[in-house]
């Protein structure tokens, strides 16, 4: 027994310690390390943007309380939040599992039996006889984690928990990003469905003075249907716009989880833009990966991947536990008794011969954590990549419609001359008309050039990865400051 003791013992002395397989760290040579992914962002100075720190809750930079009041009801009720949240439940259980392995365990167990056993089973020659045998036995055994195959397991789980945790919060992105592209969509579509329906009416008035024109002799069928044609034309756009606005609608509905008519009615009736009321903040490249659940989800998939060629390690080598038993074993009316008392304490080693394939389970591991290095380094270049992108995209809309602006403020003006000439009798009401229908045709490219400006700078908010954070985290990010 005190041999046993003092193997078991100088076992722990010599491997209580080490813990098999590579302790994780970011590597040098990863992508974020980079200077470029540290550096401002690409873009930033053509774009009319700022380097300050994007807000928590960045669709309150709107004015607008019903994006604030759409959003705050999808956070509440979205159905991939609500898987989102199941799937943290689930690994919040796994890493509970993990940390519960190894250590003390307990087992016990009751057998009674009436029995006719072998006599030469027991090197005897005479029948035993017909008798009610019982077993009774407790044990109690205490894993020893010498090569730290649990700990490595609890750091890949923990790891792996964390990962999901940045899945949750990614899908909190995507959900805040798109309730605020459908209703920007929307108002987008009912601000253009109004003034396709002005032109229209505009056009009609043209048509009958020409029609009038004709009847009087002054004007021909042609320029009758010609305006007639422009029209149609005209017309035939408005279900676009009324398609496009119940599409938006039909989608906000689904991100809030209820029927479209149960929308609020200023999203319902909605004809104009929401505004913000300053520049959009970008940060830093090192804050945008910081920022981005993405980028922490890949990190952290590559830190389990890391602890998962640990476990895979200690494999390889026994494992070893000290156990305690006591029972009873015979007869059951001699159970108890100093015949049938048994009990045993010592260390158990299992060691399985030959390896079996371990070694390439091994190499496995260290390939899988080369493959998640690679996709951590793709999810940094891509977080770059479309940022840069959206600055690019949101800086060209952004020119083109302050172009449109100008010539519409060209327009207005000159619509203004022919009306004032109209009135002294030096125009014809057809002119006016015709300066009219121009203004009206500026103003739909002005609201189409504004809605894609909008849809940008959501576009943009998406890919600098905010809207994550909930109360909570503010507040202790603030108290950290």
């Amino acid at each position: 027994m005190k041999a046993l003791v003092l193997a078991a013992s100088s076992a722990i002395v010599l491997f209580g310690c080490t813990t098999v397989g590579p302790n994780y760290s970011l590597p040098d040579n990863a992508a974020i390390n980079a200077p470029y992914a540290n550096a401002a962002i690409d873009g930033v100075d053509r774009a009319p943007v700022t380097q300050s720190e994007v807000p928590a809750k960045w669709w309150r930079l709107y004015d607008d309380p019903v994006v604030d009041q759409l959003v705050t009801a999808a956070l509440a009720s979205n159905t991939d939040l609500r898987v989102a949240a199941a799937n943290l439940a689930r690994s919040r259980a796994e890493v509970e599992f993990a940390n519960r392995q190894g250590g003390f365990s307990g087992k016990t167990s009751a057998a009674f039996q009436r029995a006719q056993e072998s006599a030469e089973q027991y090197l005897l020659t005479e029948k035993i006889p017909v008798v009610n045998e019982g077993a009774l036995e407790l044990s109690i055994s205490y894993e020893i984690d010498l090569f730290g195959k649990l700990k490595r397991g609890v750091e890949a789980a923990n790891a792996d928990d964390e990962a999901v945790e940045a899945a949750q919060d990614l899908a909190r992105v995507a959900v805040v990003a798109d309730v605020v592209r459908a209703y920007v969509e929307a108002c987008s579509a009912g601000e253009e469905l109004e003034i396709a329906q002005k032109s229209l009416g505009l056009q009609k008035q043209r048509v009958t003075l020409s029609q009038r024109l004709r009847d009087a002799g002054r004007g021909n069928q042609s320029e009758v249907t010609r305006g007639q044609t422009q029209a149609d034309t005209l017309a035939a756009d408005i279900p676009r716009f009324v398609a496009r606005r119940r599409v938006a609608q039909y989608q906000l509905a689904m991100l809030l989880a209820r029927a479209p008519s149960d929308l609020p009615k200023a999203a319902l009736n909605c004809k104009r833009l929401p505004k913000l009321r300053a520049p959009i903040p970008v940060g830093d490249g090192a804050a945008l990966l910081r920022r981005r659940p993405d980028v922490r989800q890949a990190e952290r998939q590559l830190a389990s991947s890391t602890a998962r060629i640990g476990v895979a390690t200690a494999a390889l080598y026994p494992s070893v536990s000290l156990g305690a038993s006591v029972g009873s074993v015979g007869v059951v009316e001699d159970l108890f008794g100093a015949n049938t008392n048994r009990w045993a304490f010592g260390p158990l080693i299992s060691w399985s011969f030959p390896i079996n394939g371990q070694r390439a389970r091994v190499r496995q591991a260290e390939a899988a954590t080369g493959g998640a290095l690679a996709r951590f380094d793709g999810v940094v270049l891509k977080a770059l990549q479309e940022t840069q992108s959206s600055l690019a995209t949101y800086a060209s809309d952004t020119t083109r419609a302050d172009a449109l602006r100008t010539a519409y403020k060209s327009a207005i003006e000159s619509a203004d001359e022919t009306n004032r000439l109209y009135r002294a009798g030096r125009e014809s009401f057809l002119n006016d008309l015709d300066a009219t229908r121009t203004l009206t045709g500026v103003a739909a490219q002005v609201a189409a050039a504004e809605g894609q400006v909008a849809i940008d700078q959501v576009n943009l908010f998406r890919a600098l990865g905010g809207g994550w954070q909930t109360d909570e985290a503010v507040a202790q990010n603030s108290k950290g400051k």
